[in-house]
């Protein structure tokens, strides 16, 4: 079961993203809604908390603690050409970020880059397919042509996602330790 529901008028915002209710396979319920500038200090935390596999996989790399210029990339957004959503779940009266996806579109040619992360414990629940269809979904409404994210090629639950949502894959030209999978946004 979802529910749209809209989100309140904010300068950093466009207007057209919504936010939606979810339940998971195994019947929890979480939010997923627009990364907002606040969520910085929880943005934070969630790249703090994942395994190191998972920020390896992430971030191409190893990333144990953002540093303030990475924290500034990911929550200050330009809205013209970056999308962010979360996925929150509540705890203790406080939203705690258990999963991110986001696109920024390049220059001039229809095209965007997506990459996305769960929290270990919240993984084959089918939360980075929600958090995925909802990126295209909002893509595809923009006019985005082509959604494309640069992986590590032994990163098997990137792919596996990947080939569920139709994306094609191909090895990197530029690196041959990376995969590149596109996904066509035009019907």
């Amino acid at each position: 079961m979802q529910h749209d529901t809209p989100i309140p008028d904010s300068p950093s915002l466009p207007r057209d993203v919504p936010r939606w209710s979810e339940v998971l396979r195994d019947r929890t319920h979480v939010i997923i809604r627009p990364l907002v500038p606040q969520d910085r200090d929880e943005e934070r935390r969630f790249i703090e908390q994942l395994s190191s596999e998972a920020c390896y996989f992430r971030f191409l790399g190893t990333v144990r603690h953002p540093s303030e210029a990475l924290l500034d990339r990911l929550t200050q957004l330009d809205p013209s050409r970056d999308v962010a959503f979360v996925a929150v779940h509540a705890e203790d009266a406080h939203e705690k970020i258990i999963g991110v996806s986001r696109y920024s579109v390049d220059a001039g040619d229809g095209r965007c880059e997506c990459a996305v992360v769960v929290d270990d414990e919240w993984q084959n629940r089918g939360l980075g397919t929600l958090l995925m269809r909802r990126l295209i979904e909002v893509a595809r409404a923009r006019g985005i042509r082509t959604m494309y994210s640069i992986d590590l090629a032994d990163n098997v639950r990137m792919s596996d996602l990947a080939q569920d949502l139709g994306f094609q894959r191909r090895v990197d030209p530029d690196d041959g330790s990376q995969v590149i999978h596109e996904l066509s946004l035009v019907a």
